[in-house]
């Protein structure tokens, strides 16, 4: 076990916990921030998506350890903003079915428009296609893109 200082959601936390500990079950079990999903636990379905850096990243193959000194945002940080433009597009195009993978389908969101502002399908697809989604919301999730940077993309 380690001391690790983590800065989440721009609130420094420290833990203390094995430095191997996938950031996952830190975020969960330690911090109790249970908004990013569990679901293959190899790093290929992106339910446990998170930004490090304002970049996405997999948490469940991401040591606790290799987020110290880097910024790390789970959905509670970006739905703290009621007006977020990205959570305000996911509303009003109904993207959620099941919901269990909209963390990780909003944080890749979320570092894709950060990158391009005016994104055509093709791209849109291709930054969308790693995180699965077994609901098939994936025209909504277009559009909800669209939407964002249609009205201004995001801050």
């Amino acid at each position: 076990m380690a001391k690790l200082k983590l800065t989440i959601n721009s609130r420094l936390r420290e833990v203390d916990v094995d430095p191997e500990t996938p950031l996952l079950w830190v975020l969960r079990d330690a911090i109790g921030l249970t908004g990013t999903k569990y679901s293959c636990g190899i790093g290929v379905c992106g339910s446990c998506t998170v930004l490090i850096n304002g970049e996405s990243a997999r948490s469940c193959t991401l040591s606790a350890a290799d987020a110290q000194g880097k910024s790390v945002v789970t959905i509670e940080g970006v739905a703290e903003d009621a007006n977020n433009p990205i959570i305000r597009a996911w509303l009003e195009e109904e993207v959620s079915q099941c919901g269990y993978c909209q963390p990780g389908q909003i944080l890749t969101a979320a570092a894709f428009l950060k990158k391009n502002r005016r994104p055509t399908d093709a791209q849109i697809d291709a930054a969308m296609k790693d995180t699965l989604c077994r609901c098939g919301t994936y025209p909504r999730i277009r559009r909800a893109i669209h939407r964002v940077a249609k009205e201004g993309g995001v801050k």
